[in-house]
């Protein structure tokens, strides 16, 4: 059965990247090809504001090399869009007819408002911060904007990127003093002609190629134990010791540097230099990084074109249900098993062996309604399967400091366990932290065995504390028997964890 497909092409002033995307069985889109050309067209920019025809040769060139892609896959829905390098061209009609004339491609020139809405759509619909400024550094063009309650409020660009701001202020291949304090002294002075960023205490949000590179280059640094740069945090701090970690190097280091792209070695530090400076007048104590970006924002607006707003209401619940469909989880089952988890959890808290904030409700929710999904590869192990996909996938709406307890509520299977699998993210909580996952997960593994037979039986759970003993009181609409063996079989994680003797009472 063929397959549906449907591409981007994003002529930027750094690269040009072709995406194509496939429609998976759950019926959205997800990334299948990505192909990637440093073009660097902002560097055939005139001082006229031309592009030569060394540049537009480039151009052409390279969209035929992705044509022989498209073709390929017989791909007719293509969108082929510019920003900065042809946007700042006077000859831009000439390159929009070239290209139209000798390749398959039509293109489209992006306003700046256009450019800045595709990147914060790209945000808001992959991740789950309800406010922040989001900074997109291109190789000619800067996007920056101010959301909140998820909607858009302020956008900006500026006609300057990483490549512009190399080429006007940095003549060897890394700055020198003078080169640098200028380039800063340009830079603040560009944002603080902006009146709605200073002192905003908001987190700043990273998009493109410069911002995922400073994560990469990070995460390389610390020994990072998790894949995946999505969601990725640092602190203010972070990213000043990075930034001066890499003034502090001669090119040649530059371009040894693991989780640095060779070919962005000449352009990092302007480019970490503006998240710098951004970072200090917005008063942001974090950096984050989408990996989506313009192109995504596009494809959203595609895929959410009969909606009433480009914006999903959940992104956590969109990605949830996307990991349901893909692991061929029992959507029924699992909100049973999530709703017998909620009763207990909410049974112990008022018993006083809990406390428990909203997030972690909604922790014991998600570990409850993707628990045990490993057995989708393979049963018998299917705990450490679990804990494998869900720490090791993308999850948008998720950071991955959440990531890695769903990770741990969904594959409990016993203390010793979960110990392991805690082991290298130890440093991320505190030891009272650990314990109350600890118990959380032993409430799913136990609220799950009250449905082994997947017959969702259970109406009430009721609990109650005597001396040494827990009464678990489950109200059932038909024979418990087999939940009752199972139950028995696994209470003695609960037991151990809470310290007293468990008496399960089935009655209907």
């Amino acid at each position: 059965m063929e397959q549906e497909k449907y591409a981007i092409i994003d002529i930027g002033s750094n690269t040009i990247r072709l995406v194509i995307y496939t429609r998976d069985k759950s019926g959205r889109f997800s990334e299948s090809e990505n192909v990637k050309a440093v073009a660097r067209l902002r560097n055939y920019l005139t001082d006229d504001l031309t592009l030569s025809e060394e540049g537009i040769t480039v151009l052409i060139d390279t969209l035929k090399s992705f044509q022989e892609v498209t073709r390929h896959h017989q791909l007719e829905a293509i969108k082929c869009v510019a920003t900065a390098a042809v946007r700042q061209a006077e000859n831009q009609e000439t390159i929009i007819q070239r290209v139209g004339e000798e390749t398959d491609f039509t293109m489209r020139i992006l306003s700046e408002y256009e450019e800045a809405h595709y990147g914060y759509l790209a945000v808001v619909n992959s991740m789950s911060y309800k406010e922040g400024i989001t900074v997109d550094i291109g190789g000619g063009s800067t996007e920056l904007t101010l959301f909140e309650g998820r909607e858009l409020i302020h956008f900006h660009s500026f006609p300057f990127g990483a490549l512009s701001l190399k080429k006007q202020f940095i003549e060897g291949d890394t700055p020198k003093k003078s080169e640098l304090k200028a380039l800063r002294e340009f830079i603040e002075s560009q944002f603080l002609s902006l009146d709605w960023i200073e002192g905003k205490n908001l987190p700043l949000i990273g998009i493109g190629g410069s911002a995922r590179n400073l994560a990469q280059i990070h995460q390389e640094q610390i020994d990072y134990p998790l894949s995946g740069v999505h969601q990725y945090t640092m602190k203010r701090k972070d990213v000043e010791e990075t930034n001066k970690w890499l003034g502090s190097m001669d090119f040649d280091e530059l371009q040894r540097v693991e989780g640095l792209s060779r070919d962005r070695a000449d352009i990092i530090i302007p480019a970490v230099e503006v998240f710098n400076c951004l970072m200090e007048l917005i008063d942001a104590e974090l950096f984050a990084l989408s990996r989506k970006g313009l192109r995504d924002g596009v494809f959203y607006e595609e895929m959410t074109k009969d909606f009433e707003m480009p914006v999903f209401p959940n992104v956590i619940e969109e990605s949830f249900y996307d990991l349901a469909i893909d692991y061929d989880i029992n959507l029924t089952h699992a909100i049973h098993v999530t709703n017998s988890a909620l009763m207990i959890v909410r049974e112990l808290v008022d018993e006083g062996f809990l406390e428990l904030s909203e997030s972690d409700h909604r922790w014991v929710r998600l570990g409850s309604s993707m628990y045990n999904l490993g057995s989708y590869i393979d049963s018998e192990s299917s705990n450490q399967h679990t804990f494998y996909l869900l720490a090791n996938r993308t999850i948008d709406g998720l950071l991955h400091k959440e990531r890695i307890i769903v990770a741990l509520l969904a594959s409990y299977k016993n203390k010793n366990l979960f110990k392991r699998n805690a082991a290298l993210y130890e440093d991320w909580y505190t030891e009272e932290e650990l314990d109350k996952f600890n118990i959380m997960g032993a409430v799913i593994k136990f609220a799950y065995s009250l449905n082994a037979t997947k017959r969702d039986i259970v109406k009430d759970i009721q609990i109650e504390s005597k001396k040494e003993e827990l009464v678990f009181s489950i109200q059932c609409r038909e024979d418990w028997k087999p939940e009752q063996y199972q139950v028995e079989k696994q209470k003695k994680h609960l037991e151990k964890l809470l310290k007293k003797t468990i008496t399960v009472d089935f009655h209907e």
